[in-house]
């Protein structure tokens, strides 16, 4: 194992040496522009960014003479094969043009990044640059304060303000950022070391990529930080006349938000760029749509948005009408009862099996032990007898007895607990004693038995009555079996609730409403719920208001928007650890560079404590030390909430000032991260510690040995703690790291650490004393690359899923463009008509009567069609076109009509009430319409776009909701000895097709059968 290890290390290291010969050769080029772009005089170093831009334009003006010419071409012509064809042949010379920017960046890089440093430097050594004006000056004139004009120059100061506070430029580019820059523009993550300044790195190929006028996306993990960087770095792309913009700073869905995005340079948090996706694919107008093309994004902490947040997707929902939230109001107080039965029995029999184990009783207590254990995992008298010596070992000889053979004799342990939890897999199941328990409560025996609906509604149907009491009978039998399957699920997430879910680690109580942590960054995920009813579990737990359900409108997870640019790459201090995912998921190269000053921060050996409270004595006693003796600032590294207050309560006991950043207080994040380098400072801080900022020491607090870092326990993620640690020893500070660990914390209880529980008790511990060394670190890192190998798997499992899903939705999101163009109306309807004959022709399964009665019904007309070519498959064809081309004159002619009515109803109001513009009533539709509009064309435009993404939106609902489910049921199948991505796929496909012919059906029908009410609203301006 470890010769292998070995050698994949040496493959990487060989790899990366590889990337830096290749972006030192970059490097090189670089340093020779420097030297020619230092003589340049002001306006000529803001020249060149035309200069650039116009060799782009030069070398791409013939391909998009090309796309003109075949637009234009593309008008009058009106065979569907091809405009197909042409539209193909505009799409792949698209993709020319992408090809051919890149090839012109990557020449115009060396200069165009030693103008970036040039222009850094320029604003660090002098406190004003006069430049001739240009367009750009005289529009940030009114928003921005660095910058004024006089007599037709602009000067450009080097302070401005940045979130509130005045920044003075200081800055220029190191080699190793110039390094960065150029992995960044390869497409690629930039791993570099807490405080080398990643965010002037991204500077770099911000502006490169911001030459071609397509828009970069600059994402952040949080508000704070895209604001902050935005205006930070904003004057330094403005001084080249690129616009900079971040759309976390207006309203979703503005006219400002949309503005944003039309920027050069758009900053933004992951959320709200993926938010915004989802919203343009719901809004009902083409004007209202604000993200353009994904071209290019640069993800800041990369591993934090593309790893830890990729785990859930992100959903938009739409309230539902439902009263499932009584059911939890009254299964709550017979599920905390069934707790107490449990905690009561478990009680007893911990007695009895230390008892018996302690009297030389192993088999028999070592049975009420695992009883205990399966029970109740985090019961606390357990925790603390299973660091004794011995006692884990029996347990897990006991465990092993009785899972032989397929858990065969696990029903002996089972039978007496009323719920069995499992810890590793994080689930929860209740045995026959609790079903019983809870049926008896319920004074229902069968109230676990869900009936066989099949069954019934066959029965049903096979009975001698009329059809409008069979389908009576059907509803009724359905809802009751509904119901049912409600208040089964409902018990089930309320005990998950209760047994699975604390307070102050896996969510919080705020405002009276439940919250949740994230547990990888310690931050509240705002706007986010549990799905499937767990929230409103933890509602009806915590007693604060149950909120309705919710159904998911749109949905898409991380890995898929992000997929969708054109070119992505990130940075961040700890990217390695994940390099097979970042690969295998986005192809994304993870490159290390090297740090600008050598680190000598100490980073000692993890102390090993029995007990979690000799644990934090220890802690307490050490930031004491270091705090008060060394005068050293302290960050203590907590991995929960809760343990976070209360290693801040026990300094206030001994006197010692402490601040707190967890999930509660946030919003101080920056405040009490500036405050953190000060000497004696002691910040206790869950996962969010800083990330994107830097704790910053002075030369007193250098010379005292810098920031301490202490954590309290060794995260599920190797990348979580190197964050921590990462936050002291920046730019060859001084520093140290230490973690403090214990047989009680749930990483080493979780996952059996037995090598160190077996070397305490050989070593004799006694109360207080720890054990420390390679062999301990070791064995925990093991156990964190297993937890990280299986969090992968998780992962990738849903991607699996979703990208099914997404392939999809993507579908759907072009259909629904196209239907809001109302340009490509005409054109789409066509398609739609075209595609329904052949669903008719093969629906009818060649019964002409069939074909006859259901063209009818759909296109609402008789149309001349020569019966016999129905059934010549040679003609086939042929007699397709003629039933197309029917149709379409047909259609012409309804809308004719229909034009027809607009006018007299247009002419009638003119001469008797004179109004601006009235609501033409077609069905439940609504169309305004202005009395000056003399084009009713697009009136009858308005009319099929509505109709058409009505259709869609609803459908596409009504389809995702399936597709929750279906998931949940393929999983199943694996019961079955069966493949569930396999049984999942071969559903939604189905699914997929009945689902896009039932749009075309739905919205021709009703475009071919409506026609405008005789009543209509009036309004007068």
């Amino acid at each position: 194992m470890n010769s292998l290890k070995k050698l994949i290390e040496f493959f990487f290291l060989k790899k990366n040496q590889k990337d830096l010969k290749n972006i030192i050769f970059f490097l090189k080029k670089i340093k020779f522009f420097e030297k020619k772009i230092n003589l340049y005089s002001n306006d000529e170093l803001r020249n060149q960014t035309l200069i650039f831009k116009s060799k782009i334009k030069e070398k791409t003006k013939f391909f998009y003479k090309e796309i003109d010419n075949l637009q234009k071409k593309l008008i009058s012509i009106e065979e569907r094969n091809e405009k197909g064809f042409i539209l193909n042949k505009i799409d792949k010379i698209k993709k020319k043009i992408s090809k051919e920017e890149e090839k012109i960046l990557l020449e115009l890089l060396p200069e165009a990044f030693a103008v970036v440093k040039e222009t850094a430097k320029r604003f660090k050594e002098n406190k004003e640059i006069i430049v001739n004006s240009n367009k750009l000056d005289y529009l940030l004139i009114k928003s921005r304060s660095y910058l004024k004009i006089e007599g037709g120059k602009t000067i450009w100061k080097n302070k401005w303000s940045s979130m509130g506070k005045t920044v003075i430029w200081n800055m220029i580019h190191y080699d190793v950022q110039l390094m960065g820059g150029v992995v960044l523009h390869q497409g690629k993550i930039a791993e570099m070391y807490t405080g080398e300044g990643k965010t002037l790195v991204a500077t770099l190929p911000i502006y490169l990529n911001a030459l071609t006028g397509k828009g970069v996306h600059v994402v952040t993990v949080n508000e704070y930080l895209a604001k902050r960087d935005s205006e930070w770095m904003a004057p330094l792309m403005e001084f080249h006349g690129l616009t900079v913009d971040c759309i976390d700073l207006y309203k979703n869905n503005s006219y400002l938000r949309r503005k944003a995005y039309e920027a050069d340079v758009t900053y933004g948090t992951n959320n709200e760029f993926v938010f915004d996706y989802l919203r343009d694919n719901m809004v009902n107008s083409f004007n209202k749509l604000i993200q353009k093309k994904l071209n290019y994004a640069i993800i800041d902490e990369v591993d934090s948005v593309l790893i830890d947040e990729a785990r859930t997707p992100l959903i938009i929902s739409g309230p539902v009408n439902s009263q499932n939230f009584y059911y939890f109001y009254r299964f709550k107080s017979i599920v905390e009862k069934i707790l107490k039965k449990q905690l009561i029995f478990l009680n007893k029999i911990f007695n009895l099996a230390r008892k018996l184990i302690n009297s030389g009783n192993k088999k028999e207590g070592g049975l009420n032990l695992l009883k205990v254990y399966r029970g109740l995992p985090k019961y606390k008298p357990l925790i603390k007898f299973l660091v004794e010596k011995k006692i884990r070992k029996i347990l897990e000889n006991t465990e092993y007895y009785y899972m032989q053979d397929n858990n065969k004799n696990m029903f002996i342990v089972d039978s007496d607990l009323y719920f069995v939890i499992n810890e590793k897999n994080n689930t929860v199941e209740l045995s026959e004693k609790g079903m019983n328990f809870i049926s008896n409560e319920m004074n229902d025996p069968n109230f676990f038995r869900l009936p066989d609906i099949q069954k019934q509604l066959i029965s049903i149907e096979m009975e001698n009555i009329d059809n409008e009491e069979k389908n009576f009978l059907k509803r009724k039998k359905l809802i009751n079996f509904y119901n049912k399957s409600d208040k089964i699920h409902t018990v089930n997430q309320l005990i998950k609730a209760y047994t699975l879910f604390e307070k102050n680690i896996h969510y919080l109580v705020i405002d009276n409403k439940v919250k949740i942590v994230d547990e990888q960054t310690g931050r509240i995920i705002e706007e986010k719920r549990y799905s499937d009813g767990l929230h409103q579990a933890l509602e009806a737990k915590e007693n604060v208001n149950i909120e309705n359900y919710s159904q998911p409108l749109a949905t898409i997870t991380l890995q898929n928007y992000f997929r969708m640019y054109k070119k992505l790459s990130g940075m961040t201090g700890t990217a390695s650890t994940e390099e097979e995912e970042f690969f295998k998921i986005y192809n994304l190269d993870v490159v290390i560079i090297p740090t600008n000053k050598p680190v000598i921060r100490k980073n000692y050996e993890d102390f090993i404590f029995k007990t979690k409270k000799e644990k934090y004595n220890a802690i307490i006693n050490k930031v004491i030390f270091l705090s008060k003796n060394e005068k050293r600032p302290v960050l203590v590294g907590t991995t929960s909430v809760e343990v976070s207050e209360l290693i801040s309560r026990s300094l206030n006991l001994s006197k010692i000032y402490n601040n707190v950043l967890n999930a509660k207080y946030h919003k101080k994040e920056a405040d009490i991260i500036e405050e953190a380098g000060l000497s004696g400072i002691v910040t206790i801080a869950t996962n969010m510690a800083g990330r994107g900022t830097d704790i910053k020491i002075s030369d007193e607090v250098k010379k005292l040995g810098g920031l301490a870092i202490i954590g309290t326990e060794k995260h599920y993620s190797r990348r979580i703690d190197r964050q921590l640690i990462g936050r002291s020893g920046r730019q060859g500070d001084p520093g140290s790291s230490q973690f403090y660990l214990s047989l009680e914390d749930d990483l080493m209880r979780i996952f059996g650490l037995d090598r160190i529980s077996k070397l305490l008790d050989k070593l004799g511990h006694k109360k207080g004393e720890y054990i420390t060394g390679p062999l301990i670190s070791n064995s925990i890192e093991l156990a964190q690359k297993k937890i990280e190998a299986n969090n992968f798997s998780i992962r990738k499992r849903l991607l699996e899923y979703d990208d099914v899903i997404n392939e999809q939705r993507k579908f759907i999101y072009k259909f629904r463009k196209n239907a809001l163009d109302i340009n490509l109306s005409s054109r789409l309807i066509s398609h739609m008509i075209y595609n329904l004959i052949d669903q008719i022709i093969s629906d009818s399964k060649n019964d002409f009567k069939v074909f006859e009665n259901e063209l009818f019904k759909i296109f609402n007309n008789n149309f001349n069609i020569i019966k016999k070519y129905f059934y010549y498959s040679s003609k086939k064809e042929d007699f397709k076109k003629k039933i197309y081309y029917d149709i379409i004159n047909y259609y012409n002619f309804r809308k004719h009509k229909i034009i027809k009515k607009i006018k007299y109803i247009r002419s009638f109001l003119k001469f008797s009430w004179n109004p601006n513009w009235i609501n033409l009533k077609i069905k439940n539709f609504i169309i305004k319409l202005s009395l000056k509009e003399k084009n009713y064309y697009k009136v009858i435009n308005k009319l099929e776009k509505k109709i058409i993404i009505s259709f869609i939106d609803e459908k596409w609902k009504h389809h995702m909701k399936y597709m929750e489910n279906l998931i949940k049921f393929s999983q199943y199948s694996v019961y079955e000895h069966k493949n569930p991505i396999l049984v999942f796929k071969y559903k939604a496909f189905e699914k997929f097709n009945k689902l896009i012919k039932n749009i075309n059906k739905s919205s021709i029908q009703f475009l071919f059968n409506c026609k405008i009410n005789d009543y209509f609203f009036i309004k007068k301006n």
